[in-house]
């Protein structure tokens, strides 16, 4: 079956005739789910079903689930994971310790989501920030250079990989940089490009085998003076296919943050036209969404390769996980001073 290159977010914990008769028709290739759209495990599960009956196929759920101050599960139905900052500084203090916390953190967060049929999680976070940004990414780094982001990113990935779940690499090419969040304005970064590659890309060009990765709306004036790297062709074809190396899937990051501009079709066409693969959108706005549809291609040629090849990714069968007794163990080493 055909699906269109498009991730939706709903509008709460089920359904509704609207949605269900709008994802009938739109058929994206996956969704996104947020707080809104979660009260309990089994309510979890239900929806997840209820998207995948709506859209007609079994489309990849994807959620933010990094741990810290962006996790969408959270106590008491699931466990609290530390931000990332937190295995960078068990990684200072013991590199082999910091990546084993980093390892099994993914991992745990894996069999979660499985439990509930979420296969894609939007992480790891691998941006370098720098003194004066924005603290929009802030904890969310693993450290404050790309060597430790780059290994830790990694083990993390891993991790969510060994558990059946599609790690995201984000935000490529990086937005560690960014002095002002950009779900509100645009940010405009001024930074030499040889200062860019050497800092900002390292990363990504690190972890540039991953399955699948999210643009950053940040507009890097050393590489395209007017668009943001979501709607640059020049960054998407130059930089992370080029430089970078990443040839996995690439979706837009939210369509309906404010760093864009124009109307929601306006941002969908731009964002594909520049070399996304998949356009995302996340706040479940119905005429919203319409308008992004009515932009939005069905998955074909070299961007259905990329998603068959990252999907291909995904192990199925999983080795069982002794949730407990690991939880015990990464507690424990988390909690190490």
């Amino acid at each position: 079956m055909s699906v269109r290159a498009a991730i939706y977010g709903c509008a709460g914990t089920r359904i509704t005739e609207g949605e269900r008769h709008f994802f009938r028709e739109a058929r994206p290739w996956g969704f996104i789910l947020f707080a809104r759209n979660i009260a309990d495990p089994g309510q979890v599960r239900q929806l997840v079903g209820e998207l995948r009956e709506a859209a007609g196929h079994e489309a990849e759920v994807l959620i933010d689930q990094e741990g810290g101050r962006v996790q969408r599960l959270t106590p008491p139905n699931w466990r609290g994971f530390p931000p990332g900052r937190r295995y960078g500084e068990l990684y200072e203090a013991d590199v082999e310790q910091g990546l084993h916390a980093a390892r099994l953190g993914a991992k745990l967060i894996a069999a979660e989501l499985r439990h509930l049929g979420i296969t894609v999680d939007c992480l790891p976070v691998l941006d370098v920030p720098v003194p004066g940004a924005h603290d929009v990414i802030g904890d969310r780094a693993y450290a404050d250079t790309p060597g430790p982001i780059a290994a830790l990113g990694l083990a993390a990935a891993e991790g969510l990989l060994s558990g059946g779940v599609l790690p995201v690499i984000k935000h490529i090419p990086g937005h560690g940089r960014a002095g002002v969040d950009s779900h509100k304005s645009l940010p405009v970064v001024d930074t030499p490009a040889d200062e860019l590659s050497r800092i900002d890309f390292a990363p990504f060009h690190a972890l540039r085998h991953m399955p699948l990765a999210m643009t950053a709306h940040v507009v890097y004036t050393a590489l395209d003076r007017d668009r943001p790297a979501t709607t640059s062709p020049s960054i998407i074809g130059g930089v992370i296919r080029g430089e970078i190396g990443f040839d996995g899937l690439l979706m837009s990051d939210d369509l309906s943050m404010e760093a864009l501009k124009g109307s929601l079709g306006e941002r969908a066409r731009r964002s594909l036209e520049a070399g996304c693969d998949l356009v995302l959108h996340c706040n479940g706005k119905m005429t919203e969404m319409e308008a992004v549809a009515a932009e939005v291609p069905i998955l074909s040629g070299r961007p259905l390769e990329r998603s068959e090849a990252a999907i291909s990714q995904r192990k199925t069968a999983i080795a069982s996980l002794d949730i407990d007794s690991v939880w015990q163990q990464f507690s424990g080493l988390i909690a190490t001073s």
